[in-house]
């Protein structure tokens, strides 16, 4: 069966509430969880920057869901700190915890003052980090000099078994780039053509077999006027495909670009209706294309009332209808 599960937004609520959020979503019968880890939000409105490794740490304790987090090596992070942070988590936590790894953007890593690389060099560098943090869940001693160095790192506490490294993509190409060293794919929801081309190009480039998770971004209200207006009061600054997302640096820069952004565009990619029936039936046609976890991720900053509804109207009819 496909899981369900909810995605923990820190750029846009506070770290105390969103514990809050994922203990409720437990009680209410999400199976997961998956994080985000931004130094930045994307829009003043969305307002919040919690350190999601510290979190992360309370929401494991807190809960007993598996977490992923999504995270972005090699410039803003050390792989060897991030292979540190994982390694302890999945030591006091085993088999709960997987990471997904992307190459990052500006609007997080500008902060260390470094030049922003292209992508093929942002690319070549993740693979890199991802090389690292293998060979130290290994247990190696590791020295490297290229587009990260590292001198003589090696984890003295490491869990028996190291957490699945899942590669982020938002495009075909990408896809197939990360299938050929990701141990699972986490994408986001797109028109379904797309998402055929992006989950066959993972297969194709070496995925077959391997983990797929998708995030879906959706907006309920109790009515489809409230439901659009919080997607484009809280998301139209994430409408825009790359480059645009990963080169912006300031939050004022992103609300600068979405300011002709208009309510009726948010549909395109944010799943909006005050019909709890209308969202089981999108998750279930996104299920049916193969993946194994899809990551609910409501966009309004008060989660309560998306919980509440989807835990009573949404999660028993996926059980029931979603494919196996």
């Amino acid at each position: 069966m496909t899981l369900f599960g909810i995605h923990a937004s820190h750029e846009q609520v506070g770290p105390t509430t969103l514990l809050e959020a994922v203990q409720a979503a437990e009680a209410g019968g999400f199976d997961a969880a998956m994080s985000s880890d931004h130094f930045s939000p994307w829009s003043e409105r969305q307002g919040h920057s919690a350190f999601a490794w510290s979190w992360l740490g309370a929401a494991l304790q807190a809960t007993s869901l598996p977490f992923g987090i999504v995270n972005a090596p090699g410039q803003r992070y050390h792989p060897a700190i991030i292979a540190q942070a994982a390694s302890t988590l999945c030591e006091m936590f085993p088999g709960r915890l997987w990471v997904a790894l992307g190459t990052g953007e500006a609007s997080n890593e500008h902060i260390t003052g470094e030049p922003w690389p292209p992508k093929q060099i942002r690319n070549a560098r993740l693979l890199e980090c991802v090389e690292v943090m293998r060979a130290l869940f290994a247990g190696e001693t590791v020295s490297h000099d290229g587009l990260v160095k590292v001198d003589r790192a090696r984890l003295y506490t490491h869990p028996d078994e190291p957490p699945p490294l899942v590669g982020a993509a938002v495009s075909v190409e990408t896809a197939g780039w990360v299938g050929g060293w990701a141990d699972g794919l986490i994408t986001i929801n797109q028109p379904r053509e797309k998402l055929e081309r992006i989950v066959s190009a993972f297969r194709d480039g070496g995925g077959e077999g391997k983990r797929l998770c998708l995030q879906v971004h959706l907006s309920y209200a109790r009515d489809d006027e409230t439901a659009l207006r919080i997607a484009h009061e809280q998301w139209r600054t994430n409408v825009f495909s790359p480059p645009i997302p990963w080169d912006l640096e300031l939050t004022e820069h992103f609300d600068e670009v979405a300011r002709h952004v208009r309510p009726e565009d948010m549909r395109e990619g944010v799943l909006v209706s005050a019909e709890p029936q209308r969202h089981v039936a999108w998750l279930v046609e996104l299920s049916e294309l193969g993946f194994d976890e899809v990551y609910l991720h409501h966009v309004g900053r008060d989660q309560r009332e998306f919980i509440e509804v989807f835990a009573e109207h949404v999660l028993p009819r996926l059980a029931e209808v979603a494919p196996a």
